[in-house]
């Protein structure tokens, strides 16, 4: 059994599908696979939802020994070796193996009402509402009555400066100053206010110094206003408070965005609890070295939700733990034997294959294996790595077909804001209500 179809959990299943003699059971809360690296890309109108999450079941065509489960795990019994999940009604599924790839979540630090008005970005729902409010941003501004309300409108602060935040930092600068460049006759576009804060040091605080350095310059070129040092202290509806190196400061700002930090899925704390696994202050799992938790050889926790030592939470580390994982598996089905205590042996040698952050619209940083490239070259280089690991071929070619568009025309298409996202979030609900109610006389006319 294999809980969540992230990198990790799809690698497994993908994997031991080949084999004739095992029975998989993949269990996801949605019914797609994320291509989690380009979601920002849907957030700010390149790339559409479907190009980026293929459906889950699409990928076990004519594997019978596969079975998709929609739904919601919501306990782990390792005694009686059982999962308990929630899909309509509820459900109880037996497994030999369990292989738990939950993912992570957004964290605010101890601030979770902040999440509210400061969204992260880890669902398609999340990349639609973030769409959402960008693009309503422009619209309001260009019905505002009074100077500082425009200006509101027209700030976009990012809170958290690493890959995440310096790509959607980018995409909006040039979303604004090229892509909606002349579509409205009160506001110009160019005019927004793109901020980016973090409070380390510099911009991608895991990238070399020289990295860092360039990407400040370019995002700097594009408009990007850095702000590092500075910690967020207050997020309402309006704006947030600071703190900086100069002082306490504010800035007004209708749209705030979330692209700090992540912690492990609920999922793991109920599976420390069922099993006594530690875990670090981000709520990731402690393993074994061989990715098993200490005193179950039968269950598995790989990915966002588990800490190891030198290995990154990125997607390239999730699936190399993934194959590493199913590669345990089949050597244990095919010696029938009890597994063994991890040895160094037996442990993960995760290869770091480098890092890399798209700034803006095709210019790059790179570190591979101590090669950095930044600029154009680098870029080519991201746009090769991120096709190669999409799942679906037919995705591969739809993605590179709508890049060769927004490259020649700089024209996005995704750009469909509906009515309620107009709206404050308690006049929306009403309008939703309203609707329905409506919706119901007319039916029983």
């Amino acid at each position: 059994m294999v809980i969540g179809g992230g990198f990790g959990g799809l690698k497994v299943a993908r994997r031991l599908a080949r084999r004739r003699d095992v029975q998989i059971t993949l269990i996801d809360r949605v019914n797609h696979h994320l291509f989690q690296p380009l979601l920002y890309q849907v957030g700010t109108g390149i790339l559409t939802g479907g190009q980026i999450a293929p459906a889950l079941r699409d990928l076990f065509v004519g594997r019978e020994n596969v079975r998709v489960l929609l739904a919601e795990v919501t306990a782990i019994d390792v005694d009686a070796r059982t999962v308990t999940a929630v899909a309509g009604g509820t459900l109880t599924l037996a497994y030999d193996t369990l292989v738990v790839a939950a993912g992570a979540r957004d964290t605010y630090f101890g601030h979770d009402e902040w999440e509210r008005d400061a969204p992260g970005m880890k669902s398609l729902d999340d990349a639609y509402r973030i769409r959402t409010r960008i693009l309503s941003a422009f619209e309001l501004a260009e019905t505002a009555q009074d100077d500082a309300e425009r200006a509101a409108w027209l700030t976009f602060v990012l809170v958290g400066a690493g890959p995440t935040g310096v790509e959607l930092a980018g995409q909006i600068a040039y979303l604004a100053r090229h892509t909606l460049a002349g579509h409205y006759r009160r506001v110009r576009s160019e005019d927004a206010r793109i901020v980016l804060l973090d409070a380390a040091s510099s911009v991608l605080p895991s990238f070399r110094e020289r990295l860092q350095r360039r990407t400040a310059q370019e995002l700097t070129r594009a408009g990007v206003e850095i702000r590092v040092g500075t910690t967020a202290t207050r997020i309402d509806a309006h704006g947030l408070d600071l703190t900086t190196p100069d002082g306490d400061a504010r800035i007004d700002a209708h749209t705030v965005l979330w692209t700090a930090g992540v912690e492990a899925a609920p999922l793991a704390r109920n599976l420390a609890q069922a099993t006594g696994a530690q875990t670090d202050r981000a709520g990731r799992l402690h393993v074994a070295t061989d990715l098993t938790i200490q005193g179950h050889p039968d269950v598995f926790a790989i990915g966002d939700m588990v800490t190891i030592e030198g290995v990154p939470g990125v997607a390239q580390a999730a699936l190399q733990e993934g194959a590493f994982v199913a590669d345990l598996i089949a050597r244990r089905l095919d010696s029938n034997t009890t597994p063994p205590t991890p040895t160094p042996a037996t442990a993960l040698r995760y290869r770091d294959k480098g890092s890399m952050a798209i700034v803006g619209r095709s210019w790059a940083v790179a570190d591979v294996r101590g090669l950095q490239l930044t600029g154009r070259v680098a870029w080519v280089i991201w746009a090769a790595v991120h096709i190669a690991f999409l799942v679906d071929w037919q995705k591969r070619a739809e993605i590179i077909r709508r890049w060769f568009w927004e490259f020649v025309t700089q024209d996005r298409h995704e750009r469909v804001i509906s009515y309620v996202s107009l709206l404050p979030d308690e006049l929306a609900r009403a309008e939703v209500e309203t609707v329905r109610r409506r919706t119901a006389r007319k039916s029983r006319r």
